[in-house]
Formats: structure tokens, sequence, C-alpha cells
């Protein structure tokens, strides 16, 4: 296999500062005015949300989801429940997120605790999905072995074909998560690497800030 060359020279960030300070008292403040930001950036999918789940084997297992909406009651997300995330959430609900926002040099870590959301908020999310992404949540069997991608084509254009004119009522195994922050961290890059850390625990219902050792 050839060796892939790394860069071994630093990346020349532009040092933008984040001060334990200035920060909004309020992290879910803190998180709006930087995810703003990197919509007005222009950044590629800030929504993209990395999710880390545990189930009772005790193997971490990770992906890329979408982050559906967010507000100070958590961070939100949809899947199949028989997935492994959601096989995995069942039996420990403590999960950790992260975003990452690379023009903007910018991250955000998040751990904490999921709940389901209500069926009502489920049902008016898969309401306004494409008819196209609402038969592919009712026909895959998320996580599963499959024959191949014929099946899934096959599965797809019967369901769409048996459908037409007809609206689609959400699978009882599928909706959403809220994930309930316990903590935040936030990173800003600065040259050298002496990147800023601030970090925020929910102790006692208030928020602790803290600076942290890049």
């Amino acid at each position: 296999m050839p060796k892939i060359p790394l860069s071994s020279d630093p990346y020349p960030y532009k040092n933008n500062e984040l001060d334990e300070h200035s920060v909004d008292p309020d992290p879910f403040r803190q998180f709006s005015a930087w995810f703003r930001n990197a919509v007005d950036s222009g950044v590629s999918e800030p929504e993209a949300m990395f999710l880390a789940t545990t189930g009772e084997n005790g193997i971490t297992s990770g992906r890329v989801v979408l982050l559906k909406g967010f507000d100070p009651k958590g961070f939100v997300f949809f899947t199949n429940y028989n997935s492994r995330k959601g096989a995995e959430i069942a039996v420990n609900p403590f999960v950790a997120i992260a975003f990452h926002w690379k023009e903007i040099e910018r991250q955000v870590r998040i751990t904490g605790k999921v709940h389901t959301v209500s069926e009502a908020e489920s049902d008016e999310y898969f309401s306004s999905r494409p008819l196209e992404s609402q038969i592919s949540a009712m026909i895959s069997s998320q996580s599963m072995v499959i024959p191949g991608r014929k099946t899934l084509e096959e599965k797809f254009d019967e369901m769409k074909h048996m459908i037409t004119g007809h609206e689609l009522k959400r699978p009882a195994n599928w909706g959403g998560f809220r994930v309930i922050p316990s903590t935040f961290e936030f990173w800003q890059a600065r040259i050298h690497r002496l990147h800023d850390r601030i970090q925020y625990r929910l102790v006692k219902e208030k928020w602790i800030i803290e600076r942290l050792a890049p």
C-alpha cells in the first residue's frame, strides 16, 4: 500500500480568539451565535453532527447525522429507532455529539442524555420530508445486512407505486431523538496550536464556565 504523505507544517490558523470572560453565560446562546456564523460564512453542511453512542457491549460507534433543530431543550435528530444507534441509545442513553466547522476554525463538543421527542414532533418532521425520503425511511431496515442494492431499489419502486396519490404515515420505528446537554466545549483554533477551549458544565442547574488546556 503506497504511503500517503501528510503535511508536518502547522496549519496557518487565523488566530481568532475565544475568552472565558466574554463568552455568553448561556451555552445554547453561545452555540446559536456560532452556528449562525457558520451558516453566514458559507460552511458546508454546518448541521452535520458527529454522534457517538455506546451499546451494552461497551463498544463505541460513531457516525455523522444531521441536526434538525436546537433550542434550550436540546439538539434534535431523526433516525430509525431500530438502527444500530437507536439500539445502543435504548440501552445507554448517554451520548456525545460534535460539530467541526473547518472554514471558520471552530469545533463544538457536547455530551448529554438522549430522550425521544414527542410523536407529534416526529409526525410533523416526517410529513415535511420529500416523498422519496419518506419512502426510504419506510422500506429501509437500517443497519441490517441485505442481499444487495437491488433489494432496496425494488422495495422503493414497489412502495412508490403502491402509495401514488396517498399521504404516507410515519412508521412507528422512525422518529426523533433529543440530546439534552450536560457539557459543552467550544474550541477555537489559535496559532502555535495554543487553541482556546472553553467548557460549560451543568452543576445543579447552573452552567459553570472553565478554560481547558489545548
